[in-house]
């Protein structure tokens, strides 16, 4: 199990990975970190909530920003589990959650094999 400031340093670092488009095409999104997914969802991972780039208009203006939430306790035991590395399993969720912000829903992700 990854203490809060070692899980923080992950996500630090799977932000810094991803690729330069990437962080410039990102508008108004935040990403925070919670011990737990809500308890109606306890195998989520992450959750996007927000407006998509893709959804939004000319006006979209004065607005809270989105956010990309990351469950530590999930994905610790998804790395247990699958044998990954815990630094791959946040790399993987936030890409996959980032996907939401840029537009791109389950079902597309699915058809390109990015799941």
């Amino acid at each position: 199990m990854t203490d809060n400031d070692g899980f923080e340093q992950l996500v630090e670092a799977a932000m810094d990975a991803l690729p330069d488009w990437v962080v410039d095409e990102m508008d108004n999104v935040r990403v925070v970190i919670e011990d737990r997914p809500p308890n109606d969802q306890p195998t989520l991972l992450g959750l996007y909530h927000g407006v998509p780039l893709t959804a939004r208009g000319g006006n979209y203006t004065n607005v809270l920003p989105d956010s990309i939430t990351l469950y530590r306790s999930t994905i610790e035991a998804e790395s247990f589990r699958s044998g990954e590395p815990v630094a791959d399993v946040v790399y993987h969720t936030l890409v996959h959650e980032l996907a939401h912000h840029f537009g791109i829903d389950d079902e597309r992700l699915l058809e390109i094999d990015a799941y």
